[in-house]
Parts: C-alpha cells; structure tokens; sequence
C-alpha cells in the first residue's frame, strides 16, 4: 500500500483506514497559511518541508462560528462536535486512496463541501472518502475559505492585486484541484482524470469552476448535488455573483464597521474579533463578479455554452427549498404573480395545479429540478456532445423528527456513510447507498454512471437527459428507478420561464 508519498513540498505519510486497503492522507498543505499579509490574498505557494510529515488527523476547520451549538438538524447530523480545531491557517486536503504503486492512474474525484458559503468543513464524517475509495478511485477533499476571510471584496484590495481581487474561497478551490493535477500521480491518480464535486455551496462552487474560463482542461467531469439554485419565482437567486462595486462598497462598510481605515490595518486584527464583528455586521459575503476569476453568473454561462465543457451529473433532494410566492391572501397572491409573470399571468394562474393553501404560499416545485432539466435540454439541444444525467433522492428518511428528504441527507448515501449516522437506516437503505455510490464512481471513472452492482448485475440504465428522451433517475425506498419525466403544463411553464431569464 502507498503509506509514504512524496508531494512537491516534502514527503507525507499517510495511515491505514478502516479498510487497510485503503491509505488516508489528512491534512496536506496545499497553500501557505492563509495569515497576516497573506489574508485576502489569493492562495500562495506552500514551503517546503524537510523529513517524513505524518498526516495522520484532519487540519483545522476554516474559520466559522462553532459546530455543534445549536439544535437545528444540522448539529443533530453531523456538525455535532464544539471542540473541533478551527484556525485561519486551513488551506489543507486530504486523500484517500487505495492504490499500490504510483504507477495505477486511478480516476480522482475532488470534493467541495457545502455551507452557504460561511460554515462547512472536510472534517465532516460523512465525507469520510474510504468507501468511494474502496471502489477504484483516489478521492481528495478541499478545504476553502470562508465568510468574510473567503468573500470579501474592497477598493484596497481591487487596486493593489488586479489580478486576484476577490473570491479567495474559490481560489482556494482552485488552487486545491492544481495540486491535485500536479501531485496526484504520486498517490496513484491520474491527473488527467478529474472529477470536481460538490453539495449546496459546494454544488454552486462546482458551477463557479466550470464557468471560469482560467479552467479549461483543469477537470473533465462534473458532479454537482443540490447546488444549481434557482427560484422560478425569481430572476436572481443563491450563487448568483455579486457586482464588484455593490461587493466592494459592502467591504468599505465592514472595515468601517471593524473599526479600520484600510486593508493593511484590518489585517493586524485577530481572527476571532474579525468573525465576531462580521457576525454583528449581519450582511453576509458571496462570490463576486470581479472579471478574473469569476466573468458572469454560472447558471446562464452554462445555458450559453460558455464553460468548461464537461459530462455533467446533477440533482436534487424531493423535499429540499420548495419554492413558491410568499403571501396573506389569494388576492395579494394573484397581484404578486402578475408582477413577476406579467402578461403571462393569467395563463400561469390557470396552469397553476397546486393551489393557495392554509400556511399562505402559493403553488410549489423544486427551483434546483426545473433549473437542472432546463439547462441539461438547453445544452444538448445545442449540441454540444456532453450529456447531463439528472436524479431526484426521494427515499423515506427514519428518526424521530420525521425530517423527509431534507437538505443534504443524500450526503450519507452518496459517500455510503450511513453507519456513521444516528439514524436508523435499514438495509433497503443501505441497498441503495451502495447503489448511488456506484453511480458516482462510474460517473467519476467514465464520465458515464451505468455499469453493474456488487454482484456484477447490471444496475437500472440512467439515461442522459433531454427534451427527446426526459429520462430521470429517481432515489427511491425500493432502490433506484429510471422514468420517463411527466412534466405539467404548470411545471413546463415555469421551467420555460427560468430559461427565458437565462438568455
């Protein structure tokens, strides 16, 4: 097994994993610390080091409020631990691989985490990469910046480094996956097999690479989970990248806030005191649209054809962010959606199947399901060769809070983690976690997620989907389940209505 590696900046030695097949490399540097001058700067090259580095634990978390506080399902499921390390030294990776030699080019998937973008981390256990591993690929998480460390953008930063203002949690993304390409092969990977993923947050992060175009040839296939964020009911949504100048006026706001008359100052301060201060400014920071890194909004540089062109795996929990028109009576419902529909109103409140209900919201679907279906037809529509394979995870979910498919849960089965969850999973479920974590590593070793089951059965085709053949994969309690989409007349108009936007 390959217990010792040699990186670009020194020997690491890895340990065995449950499985001793499997080695894991856990905290790697990929960048220099990201302190003192280096704060708000793009990621930069790590120092060398001499002898073996044991990475045997899990680096500190980006700097975030504390896991594990609250009550909220996310404490219950996995952010469940207040003592976790956490420093703004945290640009760190971790790799999980079950090759033998150098030699082996296994297939590499990379993994950003969710969060909105302001909490989030590697160390989470059910990213726990040895099963995935298990299955004939080298799996490699990144750490990024977050929050205020990751998003903030400022005059004194777009004047003294042009050519890397903002968006350093991105940078971060980045400069992880060019690691990756340059190191990997040590650890049995292949370079030129790369599969960039992501949840949520990390999902929008997956659109973010794609569409930067300081990307092309980085990676060659996409997973993103939950992360294509759009409300029908809305032009703009979650990922959509903030204006340089509303983000750098936000900026000026903050270091006013913190008390600073410039960068340079604000970077003097400690860590703690610049998350609590964020935390009491109560505006939170996003991508920025800083012409660099990030030249548009990904959701409709995708629709246009202008990313990095790769095969494409995409879905969404059943129950996760139902949208819908928020309103007090049926007459204030009607007003708001001519303002939005405007013409079309009175066709979409004749299509609308779903009516006013008792809790005051209108009609609902999946704002991520009908963004994902219309970008996949969009684009094999033009032509371009490359097939997006849609899924839906629609499972019952066991534990006292009756939670449905809530946002994330997929995580335990996608990375077949579920003995590390509390709840009591049954063996239908973890039938099925296996099955989707074969789908992933098929996708992740051809660009294609068919092929066959443990026992060498073929597992359910998943056809590519498109307006022609609307074939979707649906994560049931009985395991997986191609259909044929039988979309309404309500549904296609609101899916024609999010391309429309998207021109």
């Amino acid at each position: 097994m390959l217990r010792i590696v040699q990186t670009e900046n020194g020997t690491v030695r890895g340990i065995e994993a449950a499985d001793p097949r499997i080695t894991a490399f856990k905290g790697i540097p990929f960048a220099a610390p990201p302190v003192g001058r280096n704060r708000w700067r793009a990621p930069q090259p790590a120092e060398n080091w001499e002898g073996v580095r044991d990475c045997f634990r899990f680096a500190p978390i980006s700097v975030q409020d504390t896991p594990g506080l609250g009550t909220d399902i996310y404490c219950r499921e996995w952010h469940v631990d207040p003592g976790i390390a956490m420093d703004e030294d945290c640009l760190y990776l971790n790799v999980w691989t079950p090759a033998r030699s150098a030699e082996e080019k296994l297939p590499v998937f990379v993994w950003f985490f969710g969060g909105g973008f302001q909490w989030g981390y590697p160390a989470e256990m059910e990213f726990d990469g040895e099963r995935l591993a298990r299955r004939g690929i080298v799996v490699v998480t990144v750490n990024y910046r977050l929050n205020v460390f990751g998003f903030l953008a400022h005059p004194d930063l777009t004047r003294d480094q042009p050519d890397a203002p903002a968006n350093f949690g991105f940078l971060d993304q980045q400069a992880g996956v060019r690691w990756v390409a340059r190191n990997i092969a040590a650890f049995g990977g292949d370079p030129h097999s790369i599969t960039i993923g992501g949840q949520s947050a990390g999902g929008g992060s997956v659109m973010s690479q794609m569409a930067s175009p300081q990307n092309v040839g980085l990676f060659q296939r996409a997973f993103v989970m939950s992360g294509i964020i759009r409300n029908p009911y809305e032009a703009d949504g979650f990922g959509t990248p903030i204006p340089m100048e509303k983000a750098e006026k936000n900026g000026e706001a903050f270091l006013e806030f913190l008390g600073c008359r410039s960068i340079e100052e604000a970077r003097r301060i400690d860590a703690k005191t610049v998350l609590a201060k964020y935390n009491a400014f109560g505006r939170r920071m996003f991508g920025v649209l800083d012409g660099r890194f990030t030249v548009g909004d990904a959701v409709k540089l995708f629709a246009e054809g202008k990313y990095v062109n790769v095969p494409v795996m995409a879905g969404n929990t059943a129950d996760e962010f139902p949208n819908g028109i928020a309103a007090k009576s049926p007459e204030e419902y009607a007003e708001k959606v001519r303002q939005i529909f405007g013409d079309r109103a009175d066709a979409f409140l004749a299509l609308e199947e779903a009516r006013f209900d008792e809790s005051g919201f209108s009609a609902r679907t999946s704002g991520i399901e009908q963004s994902v279906k219309a970008l996949f037809a969009a684009r094999r529509k033009a032509g371009n060769g490359m097939n997006g394979y849609y899924y839906r995870f629609e499972p019952d979910i066991p534990g006292w809070d009756d939670p449905g498919t809530f946002h994330s849960v997929d995580l335990w089965f996608f990375f077949e983690t579920l003995a590390k969850c509390w709840r009591p999973f049954v063996g239908r479920h973890y039938d099925l976690a296996r099955q989707m974590a074969n789908y992933l590593v098929n996708f992740v070793k051809t660009g294609d997620p068919n092929g066959c089951d443990a026992d060498g059965t073929p597992m359910p085709e998943w056809k590519p989907f498109d307006e022609e053949t609307p074939v979707e994969m649906r994560f049931t309690a009985e395991g997986a389940r191609p259909e044929t989409e039988r979309i309404s007349p309500f549904g296609r108009m609101l899916r024609e209505k999010i391309i429309g936007e998207l021109k």
